[in-house]
């Protein structure tokens, strides 16, 4: 905020994990609706696995609000805010466009004045995705990390085993905690809750604590 002759406080790195899943596309849109702002820097943050499957994302931004911001968003350039909300929807169905570009374009439509930029990074034999992410952050000086989260019943019941341990153990591998609890920037595990249901985030200090959207 600009005021009594004081400069703008320097913007963030906010890194966001993005890959062709709905958790990523929540976490995507929790951070353009409650994290980001217009001097900060957003990182869509991808993690190339030859091995895992590719997609595209069919569902993303689905809350009006998010994408009537201001007089330059998608609603006022098409006239209509349903009708701009519905081709950002189908943009992310074309198969012969790259999702990481998708999910860019759908930032700049919903903050145009937000520096966005995309990082990837292929997976290193010898190392997981985690250990991937967590060498970025140190790497790019982020402030702030996001990152979708899924728990599974197995996950809720057994608890999660830290990556690179012994392939035996029983316990299933949670990214997203292991970023919390060994992140040196602010680490955020978002679950969206359904269109209009809300967050369930996990952070260091806050577990489990809900935000309504």
């Amino acid at each position: 905020m600009v005021g009594g002759g004081r400069s703008a406080a320097p913007g963030r790195k906010i890194m966001v994990v993005v890959d062709p899943t709905q958790e990523s596309a929540g976490a995507l849109q929790y951070a353009l609706s409650q994290a980001v702002v217009d001097n900060d820097e957003l990182i869509l943050f991808h993690v190339e696995n030859p091995n895992s499957w590719r997609n595209t994302i069919s569902l993303f931004l689905k809350k009006p609000g998010l994408m009537n911001s201001g007089p330059t968003s998608a609603s006022a350039r098409a006239g209509a805010g349903a009708g701009a909300t519905t081709s950002v929807e189908g943009s992310f169905g074309r198969g012969d466009v790259e999702f990481l570009e998708e999910m860019k374009s759908a930032c700049k439509l919903c903050k145009p004045k937000l520096r966005v930029r995309i990082e990837k990074k292929a997976m290193v034999e010898g190392k997981d995705k985690a250990t991937v992410i967590l060498d970025q952050t140190k790497v790019l000086g982020i402030d702030v990390l996001i990152i979708g989260q899924r728990k599974s019943l197995s996950t809720i019941l057994l608890g999660y085993r830290l990556p690179g341990a012994s392939s035996r153990a029983t316990k299933p591998i949670d990214t997203a905690e292991y970023l919390i609890d060994n992140s040196n920037c602010t680490c955020v595990a978002v679950q969206k809750k359904g269109q209009n249901g809300g967050y369930l985030l996990n952070t260091k200090t806050h577990k489990n604590f809900w935000l309504l959207a």
